[in-house]
C-alpha cells in the first residue's frame, strides 16, 4: 500500500469515527429555534437528517426563507445554540 493509500484510508477512518458521534438530534440545524434549515427532515421522532447531506455546506435557507452559512460542525463547537446540550460533538 502506498502512502497515499495509506492516508486515504486514515482520512475515512478519522471521518467515520467522527460521524457516529452525531445523535442526529438537529439541535445544530436549528431545530430548537423552531425555524431550521429548509433541507433538515426528520426520519422518527426527534431523529433528523440533512437531504443534502454531501453538499451541505454553503449558503441555504431556514424554513422561513432567512439565509444562512452551513459549516463544518468544528468551525462552531465553541459557540453555543439552542439544544447544544444535545450533541454527540460537545
Amino acid at each position: 500500500m502506498t502512502y497515499t493509500e495509506r492516508y486515504e484510508q486514515l482520512q475515512a477512518k478519522q471521518l467515520n469515527e467522527w460521524e457516529v458521534l452525531c445523535h442526529c438530534c438537529g439541535s445544530c440545524c436549528g431545530i430548537n429555534d423552531n425555524d431550521p434549515c429548509e433541507h433538515l427532515m426528520e426520519v422518527h421522532k426527534g431523529k433528523f437528517f440533512c437531504d443534502i447531506y454531501e453538499n451541505r455546506f454553503g449558503m441555504h435557507k431556514t424554513i422561513s426563507g432567512k439565509p444562512f452559512k452551513c459549516v463544518p460542525i468544528r468551525d462552531v463547537l465553541q459557540m453555543f445554540w439552542a439544544g447544544d446540550g444535545n450533541c454527540g460533538y460537545k
